[in-house]
């Protein structure tokens, strides 16, 4: 059976434990690489990471963007919404239907 699980801050995660989500605080760049790869070998097929975190692991994230699993999804921290999440899917509905339909710009 796959899991879910959540990487960044603890000041931002911590209350995913709440609903069941296994929870993965991080500070160091250096460990978050490696807990990253870990959990992506595992049985999670999905991984919320904070918007800062992904910043700082954007090469590692890449890697798995043509995998089936896992799923990779950003998410807010505690210090605010970046906007990275919905670049994110921007970027994916364009290259799955070969334009922008979400915001209609060239």
């Amino acid at each position: 059976m796959y899991k879910v699980a959540v990487m960044g801050d603890r000041d931002s995660i911590y209350g995913f434990a709440a609903i069941g989500l296994d929870t993965y605080p991080v500070s160091k760049t250096d460990e978050a690489a490696k807990l990253l790869k870990e959990l992506a070998d595992s049985q999670y097929a999905v991984i919320f990471i904070t918007e800062s975190l992904q910043s700082v692991l954007e090469s590692e994230i890449n890697k798995y963007n043509s995998e089936r699993l896992p799923a990779i999804i950003p998410i807010p921290g505690v210090s605010g919404n970046t906007g990275m999440g919905l670049r994110n899917v921007k970027k994916s509905v364009e290259r799955a239907v070969g334009s922008d339909i979400i915001f209609n710009n060239n």
